[in-house]
Order: C-alpha cells, then structure tokens, then sequence
C-alpha cells in the first residue's frame, strides 16, 4: 500500500495525530487533512509543503515546542522525543568539544533571537551543525524566522514520509 493510501485509508482522528506529530501547528493539520483524498505521494507532499509555507508567531511557538535542544535529550512532555532522538543520531555525544560549543551555541543562539535553534538534523553530523548554528547567529531576525520556518517545513516532510511508510 503506497503512503497515499495509508493516510488517506486513516480515520479523521488518525489523520490529525499522524499530522501533529509531523508538526503541531492546528491550521497545517487541517489543511493538509481536509485535501485528501491524495492521489500520490507528490501530491501529498505538496499540499504539505505548500500549507507549511508561512507560520504565523503562535503556530511558529507551537511548532518549536515540539523541539528539544539540539545535542540535548527531550525533556519536556511537548518534546517528541521519539522522532527527535532518531533526527538527532548523527550529534555524537562523545564528542566532548563539539557538544561544548553546541551548548554556548544553542545558549547564544536563544539569547540573540529568543527560541530554540531549529535545524533538519537527520543526515548531518554535530560539526555540520555547529557550523549552520554559526552561520545563523549572524542573520537579521527575519532572515532567521524564514529560516527556521524553512527548517520545521523540511522536518515535517520528512516525519510525513516516514510516518506513511
């Protein structure tokens, strides 16, 4: 059964689960569940991607509450530990002097713009981080909630994906 099967065979309140664990923004969900049914998964993943586009200030807080720190556990019940922890494997713990300068990075980072720093972490490495996370200290604000935006929208497409499979 392909991914647009699955989720367009789920029940409204399956479908809206399945979609808030991918981002927890209320108006996303709706707009991505209320499109189906999809009839492929390009489909899906543009509508997705499209209703994802633009997050206002609350949706945009709703989203990163959802997001532990980057090179830290989930500690928070809003933290989705699950996914974050398989999205995080590549930050290798024991290297003692990257995790440093993540933490006084993330510390940094939440001082000069006031939330978490939100990268798509699956496939890079702590040091590929590190260096986005140095790279966006500098940015204005704007150009940083546009980046962040563009983070939690490759997030979410990538946690529909492999939520469909």
């Amino acid at each position: 059964m392909s991914a647009p099967s699955i989720f367009n065979a789920m029940n409204e309140e399956q479908v809206h689960e399945a979609l808030l664990a991918c981002l927890p923004v209320e108006r996303w969900a709706r707009e991505v569940a209320a499109a189906r049914p999809y009839d492929s998964r390009e489909a899906l993943l543009a509508q997705a991607e499209a209703s994802a586009g633009a997050l206002d200030d609350d949706e945009l807080d709703a989203a990163l509450a959802g997001h532990p720190r980057i090179g830290e556990r989930a500690s928070s019940p809003d933290h989705q530990a699950e996914h974050s922890a398989k999205e995080q494997a590549g930050v290798d713990q024991s290297e003692q002097d990257v995790m440093e300068r993540l933490r006084t990075g993330n510390e940094a980072y939440e001082e000069r713009f006031d939330r978490v720093f939100l990268i798509r972490a699956k496939g890079r490495t702590a040091a590929e981080i590190l260096s986005e996370m140095e790279r966006r200290l500098a940015n204005d604000d704007e150009t940083e909630r546009e980046e962040t935006v563009t983070q939690l929208r490759e997030i979410a497409l990538l946690r529909l994906v492999e939520g469909a499979r």
